[in-house]
């Protein structure tokens, strides 16, 4: 039924290509418009083909649009995207190169990728990862990332061998994982469980939640580099290739 919809708007657009504008229209015969009406179809019935462009043209300027949109929104939201407060940051926080990456502690994609952030932070030394917790799959991954929350607060050096420590366990997070990942990390486990229930972790959480909606994220990982939004756990190759570009123009496309 979708396509079947999809043909007739495009026909549409085509016959109001084809016609004079409304107003000229207007001075038409119900009998002329009928006359036109039947040239149009019969055109489109010789040449299917043109629905087949206006589908192309509609969908180009469709996607257009959402990259249009996206864009707009991180620039809208700079400050909170690159220089929250509640982020946790991976590498030299004084790089130039901001990687920002939206993840759950349970997502099996996010786990996949973190190869890709190790990979990146050995090799990429003017760049550094932000990341932005964002737990949407279970209670779980919501506990998992409060404590995460409570381990930046306190000491936010120890927040790396945390990160890689929880997100690289089998099976499920959650908050007795996490606390064990933290005392692992060195941080005193009973102060991590007393932080993680204060209002600014909540506050940290909330806040992701708020900027996933305004950038129209509902999935994981997603990344944020430059002007650009990227779902999904593209692989490192993919990252390093925005990466070089941002490095020569200040573009994740030169």
């Amino acid at each position: 039924m979708f396509a079947h919809l999809r043909k007739v708007l495009s026909a549409t657009l085509v016959v109001a290509a084809l016609l004079p504008s409304a107003a000229l229209a207007e001075e038409f015969t119900d009998g002329q418009k009928a006359a036109i009406g039947d040239v149009v179809r019969a055109y489109l019935m010789d040449h299917p083909e043109v629905i087949t462009e206006a589908l192309q043209a509609l969908d180009a300027r469709n996607k257009a649009a959402e990259e249009q949109g996206r864009t707009d929104a991180i620039q809208a939201n700079r400050q909170a995207i690159f220089s929250s407060p509640y982020q946790a940051v991976l590498g030299d926080p004084n790089a130039k190169i901001a990687l920002v990456e939206f993840f759950d502690y349970n997502c099996g994609y996010c786990k996949k990728a973190l190869s890709d952030t190790r990979a990146i932070l050995d090799k990429e030394k003017d760049v550094k990862i932000v990341l932005k917790e964002f737990p949407i799959l279970s209670e779980g991954s919501v506990e998992a990332a409060k404590v995460a929350a409570a381990v930046n607060i306190l000491d936010p050096k120890a927040y790396e061998a945390f990160h890689f420590e929880l997100m690289g366990i089998r099976g499920q997070a959650d908050g007795d994982r996490a606390l064990a990942a933290a005392a692992k990390a060195g941080l005193d486990e009973a102060k991590v469980k007393e932080t993680a229930a204060k209002p600014e972790v909540a506050e940290a959480i909330n806040h992701s939640y708020d900027l996933a909606r305004k950038l129209g994220i509902n999935g994981t990982p997603a990344y944020v580099i430059g002007d650009e939004l990227v779902y999904g756990a593209v692989g490192f190759a993919e990252l390093d290739r925005r990466i070089e570009a941002m490095r020569a123009c200040g573009k994740t496309v030169c």
